[in-house]
């Protein structure tokens, strides 16, 4: 075998450069540091039970840089559950990481590896930030006949770990973020095709209490017997709060071996525009003569039709029967997407469909004859009232009342503790990041943060007219003109407007430029203190600006549930928001944060500046943030509300359900013997505004 010996990295990093990136932090912050993106490749040879030749090399996006070899001791005194391995490649790659001033982004390593090394994969996402991809190289690409596969094995393994390292590279997209692949059917394959294996369930069972772990297992057990299959559709696979949830769904299900799918429809020219006016109206934040038109509602219809005759209703499809294959359970997510419904129930007129509302609904205009939401809440009623169940969002003015209440059940927005939004980022990668937001301002000459030099306060969302921009930007001039007067040689924070796209929302360059032609007429003197982008897809770099921050606004005028706010929140982030939709259940007035009114700007500007001023209240609020989030609003409380009702349904027990406005995870941790404990951390139940 090569280097028998063992082989050590040879490469270092430029003194020159070295000195020069550590006076640029020390002038301009940590965000300042521009670090090398490279990816690796980690491969092992097992000659017996007692020792490893474990390799790593190092490549760009073109060439292989550098490699080690070492054989790994696994015999001795070794604890219980000990990963050496883990232990070896997570050492090397973060000394290797600071010697050569870079970032590693990926890492190939083949599948077997993972059985030899349970931990290495989680362990280098959530200590590392590196995505693992993982890959068998005797299945990989369907152009090499089986002669070219087999010559893995007579691989040795620095050649091996070469190879993993090319491969992995592929996954990855120009935004430095893994491909979103959705395959036939429309058929969203999370994790780069479920090859990113970044958490384990050991991992997710430690984001939750043991309560709410064992209530889901329980319906996963069941789920798992049976052997239900359970289908979700919704209209994108990124973009947005609903497609964040449903990859750490599937992502969760795939590892308890629950049969859980999700489907989108292949988008079409001009239809986000009008699935987009639709949520604008209903939210009450469209223009007042804006409405959707017949040939609107035939283009939607169409587009649904289509999708489902074509791939879903197909041989082989989701929706065909379940005795042909098809799911026994079936959800389908948001005002896109109600089509099916009958669709399915002309099929299977016994098969449970669930439909799932993430929106607020302006019910008192869509109860009112004439007005362009009663125009559209129709046109989607005539649909949805034939879903076996109604999930919306815990807040009952959301529903409107066509909606029999003994099919309503309540299930809050949730987000995924673990992912690349949410995980805890080292100092080292937080910089990384950081330098990536300075970058992309510095290239649309946008004001720049020196964090953390200069402190900043956020709000993260889509540009969307619904979000409050404009009060946002408010609330800051006035923090300002108040600061000045309080403290004139106080030295003020910065503000950061920044979000994601979604290919399903083409407003957001519409409200962009509204907010910078606002800033420049009326504010041009702040203009050097505030920073608005819209960044592409990337999870981490978002996580970045919330855990770098000072302090988190989120000022909507419209609102669903919004769970960046509990993200927040959880980062022991003190959060001044809106009383707006489900804001009010996450924020504890005066205690994790404050609640104004829309559109209250003073308000948010007084309440910015007694934090600014006070470093006591501020921690005071900043401790308690980090302990007031539910398990409801993690992955896991996520998971067991779905399972429940997938079990209940597809066991005939559904029928049965009446949850006359009942939380489904009450209904669910009461159906696995786990009902809630006095004082167990939940969301308030009676539906009332703190501020009250």
């Amino acid at each position: 075998m090569a280097f028998r010996n063992g082989h050590k990295f040879q490469r270092t990093s430029s003194i020159h450069r070295t000195r020069r990136i550590s006076e640029v932090v020390q002038k301009e912050g940590k965000f300042a540091a521009a670090l090398t993106v490279l990816y690796a490749g980690i491969s092992a040879a097992f000659s017996d039970d007692h020792t490893a030749v474990v390799a790593i090399a190092i490549h760009d996006t073109t060439y292989l840089l550098d490699f080690s070899v070492k054989t790994i001791d696994l015999d001795g005194s070794i604890k219980p559950g000990e990963d050496r391995i883990a232990d070896y490649v997570i050492e090397e790659l973060q000394a290797y990481e600071h010697d050569n001033l870079c970032k590693f982004v990926g890492a190939g390593l083949p599948y077997d590896l993972m059985k030899k090394s349970p931990k290495l994969s989680s362990r280098l996402w959530l200590q590392l930030d590196i995505v693992p991809i993982s890959i068998v190289p005797e299945l990989d690409g369907l152009d090499i006949d089986q002669k070219e596969r087999n010559y893995w094995d007579v691989k040795c393994v620095d050649e091996q770990a070469d190879s993993m390292a090319r491969k992995c590279i592929m996954h990855f997209g120009p935004s430095l973020a893994p491909l979103l692949q959705v395959g036939y059917r429309g058929f969203v394959q999370v994790d780069s095709g479920f090859a990113a294996r970044i958490l384990t369930l050991q991992d997710f069972e430690k984001t939750c209490g043991i309560e709410t772990w064992q209530a889901m297992m329980k319906f996963v057990k069941s789920l798992r017997d049976k052997g239900t299959k359970i289908a979700f559709f919704s209209s994108t696979p990124q973009g947005g709060g609903v497609a964040l949830m449903r990859h750490a769904l599937v992502r969760l299900a795939r590892l308890l071996k629950v049969d859980l799918t999700w489907y989108v429809p292949k988008p079409k020219p001009g239809v986000f525009r009008i699935t987009k006016t639709i949520h604008n109206i209903l939210q009450g934040v469209a223009k007042p003569d804006e409405k959707i038109t017949a040939e609107d509602k035939a283009t939607l219809v169409n587009w649904i039709e289509d999708n489902a005759k074509r791939y879903w209703l197909s041989p082989g499809g989701p929706l065909r029967h379940p005795a042909e294959g098809g799911a026994d359970v079936i959800m389908i997510d948001d005002p896109q997407m109600p089509g099916l419904i009958p669709m399915i129930k002309s099929l299977t007129p016994d098969r449970p469909v669930l439909y799932r509302s993430h929106i607020q609904i302006r019910s008192d205009l869509a109860n009112t004859e004439g007005t362009p939401q009663n125009d559209v809440w129709k046109f989607l009623w005539a649909n949805i009232k034939r879903a076996d169940i109604f999930i919306s969002h815990p807040i009952p003015s959301f529903v409107p009342a066509s909606v029999p209440r003994s099919k309503v059940c309540y299930l809050p927005a949730t987000t995924d503790w673990l992912d690349g939004l949410n995980k805890d980022l080292s100092d080292w990668d937080q910089a990384y990041y950081g330098h990536l937001y300075n970058e992309q301002c510095h290239a649309l000459r946008m004001t720049e943060l020196r964090w953390p030099a200069k402190k900043y306060i956020i709000q993260v969302a889509r540009f969307d007219p619904a979000k409050g921009i404009p009060d946002v930007i408010e609330s800051y001039a006035e923090f300002r003109r108040l600061l000045a007067t309080h403290s004139p040689l106080s030295e003020a924070p910065q503000l950061v407007i920044c979000g994601n796209g979604s290919v399903d929302d083409p407003d957001g360059t519409i409200i962009y430029d509204q907010t910078m032609s606002h800033l420049e007429t009326k504010y041009p003197h702040l203009m050097s203190s505030i920073s608005v982008m819209r960044l592409p897809p990337n999870d981490q770099l978002l996580n970045t600006m919330i855990s770098a921050s000072w302090m988190v606004l989120q000022l909507s005028t419209r609102e669903g549930f919004e769970v960046k706010v509990s993200e927040a929140l959880h980062k022991g982030k003190p959060v001044i928001a809106t009383n707006c939709g489900g804001i009010p259940l996450q924020v504890q007035h005066k205690k994790n944060g404050y609640l104004v009114e829309a559109g209250d700007w003073h308000g948010v500007a007084n309440h910015l500046l007694d934090l600014w001023t006070n470093d006591g209240l501020y921690q005071k609020m900043s401790n308690y943030a980090k302990i007031s989030v539910s398990d409801e609003v993690g992955t896991v409380g996520n998971a067991l509300a779905w399972f429940y009702l997938a079990d209940m349904w597809s066991r005939g027990e559904g029928k049965k359900l009446v949850p006359e406005e009942r939380w489904v995870s009450d209904l669910a941790r009461d159906e696995a013997g786990f009902p809630y404990k006095e004082g167990e951390n939940r969301l308030p139940r009676d539906f009332k505004s703190p501020m009250d």
